[in-house]
């Protein structure tokens, strides 16, 4: 199979009219875990049922074949009750805090872009496959209401979420443009109507508003009458503003996100510094875009992430926008995310993994996530012996979500013979000759 195609999970597996199949039991063995160990993972129920050394645990039933196929990826057992994942690391998976479904896939397209339902559901359901592809097993993607989409794009991702229940969990963020004076009325009619129709999320872009301020307000008004969470849109350069924000937010359950806050990273140090003091006191978390921004950042940058972890802000990393016209490269990679905050934020890896698995679920107020019994099975094996090389090359990938593989993606690397290989005893991978 060639670099990056992804291959789909057996059509058995497939979900149904009335939705995803019992997973039944699922034995990953041979993985190898962060800590250094290599163990069997049985899974059952969609839960983590038991780790033990590896060879020590067997499947309820039947038991397919062990070993990998000649690409070297992992490979299902006859009847898939069995995964071999020797030379791969079995990791939590990772989730998206940040997306965009309405406007994702739309930069190489001719002339204007279309928000016919149909068209953004066909883009919402192929970007959350290519997000699930690289690892993610839940996203969350901000919507666009108002204007001249009125509430069709939301109504189309939501039939998209519906589509994909049992692959991928994507829930929504309603974002309207104006909320305050008179223009404001009809935005916030829309917010209150799109939280009726599904959305999970109140969010919005309170730097666009004519009074910021008046935003956020409307904003945590409509959250606290249907207990929902918010996640705002804001550059963060406005000290005073994100003070006042902070102050608004403070101990507002079930909790307020703040992103992508680039505007932070350009701030005298002190200011900040305090900033982001304040912002650990209100229990803000904050969903940086290290893959660059999306629509509505004022500038480049990401935020200073190393400060607010240091004053005890929860910091995630999110995608932004996938191959639109604020970011016609974007790739949507959790993993990707995860290298460029080590690599350029001075991250450990264990932290950078962290802000793309651990703290996105909880920015998505899902559960937590450990290889250890009793814990969801939403997995993501890579191809690596440790964290930082999987980081660094993460070309083979097999996802889990509720304790069934979803989807597996293959690379093989091929080189033509040479004295250094045969002498040096070196590793190859294939089994095909290069001419």
């Amino acid at each position: 199979m060639p670099p990056g195609q992804q291959q789909p999970p057996p059509s058995s597996s497939s979900p149904g009219p009335s939705g995803p199949p019992d997973p039944g039991v699922l034995l990953l063995s041979g993985a190898r875990l962060t800590d250094g160990r290599t163990v069997d993972v049985r899974l059952s129920d969609g839960r983590i049922e038991a780790v033990g050394t590896a060879g020590s645990l067997g499947t309820a039933g039947r038991t397919g074949r062990r070993g990998a196929g000649p690409s070297g990826g992992a490979r299902e057992g006859d009847d898939g009750s069995r995964v071999d994942l020797s030379g791969y690391l079995l990791l939590p998976a990772p989730a998206e805090p940040h997306a965009h479904a309405d406007t994702a896939l739309t930069a190489d397209g001719d002339g204007p872009v279309s928000y016919a339902p149909e068209d953004v559901q066909r883009r919402a359901i192929e970007a959350a496959l290519l997000q699930l592809g690289h690892g993610a097993t839940a996203l969350r993607a901000h919507v666009r209401v108002g204007d001249v989409q009125g509430l069709g794009a939301l109504s189309a991702v939501l039939q998209a979420r519906r589509a994909l229940r049992g692959l991928v969990e994507l829930t929504t963020v309603a974002v309207p443009r104006v909320l305050t004076g008179a223009a404001g009325a009809d935005g916030l009619a829309m917010l209150r109507e799109a939280v009726k129709m599904g959305a999970c999320v109140v969010g919005g872009c309170p730097d666009v508003d004519p009074d910021p301020t008046g935003y956020v307000e409307a904003v945590l008004e409509v959250a606290s009458e249907h207990g929902c969470p918010v996640d705002l849109h804001t550059d963060g350069t406005d000290p005073a503003r994100l003070a006042r924000i902070a102050a608004m937010a403070g101990g507002l359950r079930p909790g307020v996100t703040l992103g992508p806050c680039g505007g932070l990273g350009r701030l005298p140090a002190e200011a900040a510094a305090r900033a982001a003091d304040q912002l650990a006191a209100a229990g803000v978390t904050v969903v940086c875009l290290p893959q660059g921004g999306c629509a509505g950042a004022e500038g480049p940058g990401t935020a200073p992430v190393r400060l607010l972890r240091a004053a005890g802000v929860r910091v995630a990393a999110g995608s932004g926008a996938l191959r639109d016209v604020s970011n016609p490269v974007g790739r949507g990679d959790p993993l990707e995310a995860a290298y460029l905050l080590a690599a350029r934020h001075g991250l450990r890896p264990e932290e950078a993994y962290d802000a793309v698995s651990a703290s996105a679920r909880a920015v998505l107020g899902l559960p937590e996530v450990r290889v250890e019994a009793g814990f969801p099975a939403e997995l993501l094996a890579v191809r690596g012996e440790r964290l930082a090389g999987a980081l660094s090359l993460a070309y083979s990938r097999m996802v889990v979500h509720q304790g069934r593989v979803v989807a597996r993606t293959s690379a093989v690397r091929e080189f033509c013979d040479s004295a250094a290989s045969v002498e040096l005893g070196l590793p190859r991978q294939g089994r095909g000759e290069l001419s």
